[in-house]
């Protein structure tokens, strides 16, 4: 397929995500069903370049001065990949399964149009209706946040130190040109190839041989926050798929015990897998059974439970752009409930003297600071950690810019620290 016959998929693509209203990666696959003729490149192409639409929606309509998907993708090609109108046209002109030839309007647009007189949202391309939430935040420069969320996401590592060293690491993957990440210690950045995308490292033998993981740099800051320490009693009590488990363990050094739970017992299926390949000996995973209480067990136990809250993810919008335009304030309340519940979950488990460690990848003081002011009104036993004392038990003093207003918590954002975006607070019992 050529570039021009990549362009009118995903329109074809985007236009069935507008009717249908679903995510982008079921809408992919059903396309790729029904059009076997694309090799495994051409797909890829194509969802890369709607991902550059989904990132950039606002904005681009805004340029074009039209949201449908032929005008998003025309100016995806042009302001983000750099494609000149006239270049546009030759392409179109050279393939039969091309869209139909740029009307003048859309010329002059390509060629003259930018963000002059937009507003914060279109500048910052997030729906109009959280303009509110990110300013409490964020003020003047929430514009700036969000189209630093709207950029494509680097593709980071962490170096498993149950396997080896990042020194160790950086050789074995020097042929993808990495880089060591510049705040987390045990990170590594690879570079993205042309189209956007990061080269398959799952392929690596590094990486199956488990001396590294996939996992964004704010996450490893979050987990080296935590403070996990050879002996003692740890608890993930969201783990997921298990990547903060997996970096928990490590700090560790496999001594102690390390608990992993989720509501969800699909999500802690890869669980058992990465940890074998990681080399992790300390892990129980308590699976959910019925209305059994796994934990019961383990109640004032924990020297450290870890809350990886489920959020809005407002925070990792640059890998999930899709999911920002399909959050509704609906689904905010929902998981400002799921995030007090949680948290009280918590509360059981942490001994006298434990910490409990609270991270959500959201962005807004509704699930962030919010929950913890509503959290310690509940529970008046548990007192905050200043920040900058936990980043500098950590060995991490650096961030200290990062802090939140009140000092209470770390805020990572990709403007500010090149991060997923992550909120990062420490209570003790």
């Amino acid at each position: 397929m050529k570039p021009a016959a990549h362009a009118s998929a995903a329109i074809e693509i985007l236009t069935d995500l507008e009717a249908k209203k679903r995510p982008v990666a079921d809408a992919l696959k059903d396309w790729g069903l029904t059009h076997r003729f694309a090799g495994s490149k051409d797909r890829a192409q194509i969802a890369s370049l709607i991902y550059d639409v989904l990132r950039k929606r606002s904005s681009l309509g805004f340029r074009m001065g039209a949201e449908t998907p032929r005008a998003l993708v025309l100016g995806a090609l042009a302001f983000t990949r750099g494609i000149s109108a006239d270049d546009l046209a030759a392409q179109f002109a050279d393939s039969p399964h091309a869209p139909d030839a740029l009307s003048d309007a859309e010329r002059k647009a390509l060629n003259s149009s930018t963000l002059e007189g937009a507003p914060a949202f279109v500048r910052g391309d997030y729906p109009q209706w959280l303009d509110a939430h990110l300013q409490r935040i964020f003020g003047e420069d929430r514009a700036d946040e969000g189209a630093a969320l709207s950029e494509r996401a680097p593709l980071d590592l962490r170096v498993n130190l149950l396997k080896g060293t990042r020194e160790e690491a950086l050789a074995e993957l020097s042929h993808l040109h990495p880089e060591p990440t510049p705040h987390s210690p045990l990170g590594i950045r690879i570079p993205l190839l042309a189209d956007g995308r990061g080269p398959p490292v799952q392929s690596e033998p590094a990486f199956l041989k488990g001396l590294v993981e996939v996992q964004d740099e704010g996450s490893q800051i979050a987990s080296l926050i935590a403070q996990a320490k050879p002996g003692e009693q740890v608890i993930d009590l969201c783990a997921g798929g298990g990547g903060k488990t997996l970096a928990l363990s490590a700090g560790m050094e496999n001594k102690g015990q390390i608990f992993a739970h989720d509501r969800d017992l699909r999500r802690l299926a890869p669980l058992h897998e990465r940890a074998e390949r990681a080399g992790v000996r300390n892990l129980q995973i308590r699976s959910p059974r019925g209305k059994e209480d796994v934990l019961k067990d383990l109640e004032g136990k924990a020297d450290l439970v870890l809350v990886d809250a489920p959020c809005t993810g407002a925070g990792t919008w640059r890998r999930n752009p899709d999911a920002k335009w399909r959050m509704r304030p609906g689904s905010l309340e929902i998981r400002q409930k799921e995030q007090d519940a949680v948290l009280g979950d918590a509360a059981r488990l942490v001994k006298p003297g434990g910490r409990l460690v609270y991270i959500t990848c959201s962005l807004l003081a509704e699930e962030n600071e919010d929950r913890l002011q509503a959290f310690r009104a509940a529970h008046p036993g548990f007192r905050p950690v200043p920040i900058r004392e936990a980043l500098s038990a950590a060995g991490l003093g650096a961030l200290d810019p990062y802090a939140n207003a009140d000092g209470s918590g770390l805020l990572l954002t990709p403007r500010r620290s090149g991060t997923d975006g992550f909120f990062v607070a420490v209570l003790r019992q």
